[in-house]
């Protein structure tokens, strides 16, 4: 079964609505929360792997952030500030509120890490732990791109390019698109399972998620740099525990020292290593990635 035990649904949040997959009892929940957030290009199925496992300890809530999969889809803009990583990050919380949730673990890969990082520093109180997966902070991405970060993380740049010259030439072949950016010239049907697949195709298809994705990228690379700057001049750092795990065949771990990296974005334990796979780290290896969740998050 694909996410045995959880329940597809959407809330309302200030913003919007947010579809999410859950596994909450239906009254007294006593299970600790822990919140999952998925990486670009894909939706929350990318945890459908591991949260059925983490589901008999917690109580699991994977939505999917605001552009992407099911949930609203603010339109583009010039200054990128619906899709600052600081408003995903409230819609986050509010979400968690109204699940009765007001203090949480988060688990977060990839573009969900990044807004995972901006809740932390913005909603200290509400983040028991935190997990990242694949990633060092955004600010040090840009402030240490040399022509490696460039030929690797090209589409860093390309999809932040103006609205909507990367939006057209992706919707003239969406599914190939996909393929190129996922797989790197392997087979998205080996990558993924086929219902995980047919979702972000599914996706990948709606003109609006690619939209909102290159939105995503265009704040980044403008207003969440603000933030991030203001943040660190100020001297906000993350004050929980932080697990940090980079995929071995990826490029985090050869091009950064991760954990180096994020404690001194951290003002807690910080802990973690590499995961035998490649960037999408909960579907290619999901026993890996439970060990090291199940013994960080107290499972």
């Amino acid at each position: 079964m694909f996410f045995p035990g959880f329940t597809l649904t959407t809330i309302e949040v200030p913003a919007g609505r947010i579809r999410l997959r859950h596994n909450l009892a239906a009254s007294g929940e006593t299970r600790p929360p822990l919140l999952l957030l998925h990486g670009n290009p894909q939706t929350s199925a990318m945890w459908h792997r591991v949260a059925p496992a983490l589901g008999e300890r917690f109580a699991v809530v994977c939505p999917d952030l605001r552009g992407y999969g099911g949930s609203f889809k603010p339109p583009a803009s010039d200054d990128h500030a619906a899709y600052s990583k600081r408003e995903m990050a409230r819609d986050l919380v509010a979400l968690m509120e109204q699940l009765g949730f007001r203090r949480f673990a988060i688990g977060s890969h990839d573009r969900g890490a990044r807004v995972a990082h901006r809740l932390a520093l913005d909603f200290p109180e509400r983040v028991e732990r935190l997990a990242v997966l694949d990633i060092v902070p955004t600010i040090e991405h840009f402030e240490r791109a040399d022509m490696a970060f460039a030929m690797g993380y090209y589409h860093w740049f390309w999809f932040a390019q103006k609205h909507p010259f990367p939006e057209v030439l992706i919707n003239a072949a969406p599914e190939a698109w996909f393929t190129a950016h996922t797989a790197r010239g392997a087979s998205a049907s080996e990558l993924f399972a086929p219902e995980a697949l047919a979702e972000y195709l599914a996706a990948a298809r709606d003109p609006l998620v690619i939209q909102g994705m290159c939105e995503d990228y265009r704040a980044a690379a403008t207003i969440d740099l603000e933030h991030d700057r203001q943040s660190r001049a100020k001297g906000r750092k993350i004050q929980c525990p932080l697990l940090v795990l980079w995929g071995a065949r990826g490029f985090v771990g050869v091009w950064y020292d991760p954990l180096a990296i994020w404690r001194a974005y951290c003002n807690a334990e910080v802990t973690g290593g590499p995961v035998a796979s490649g960037h999408y780290i909960p579907e290619e290896a999901p026993e890996e990635t439970l060990r090291w969740l199940k013994t960080f998050f107290g499972a």
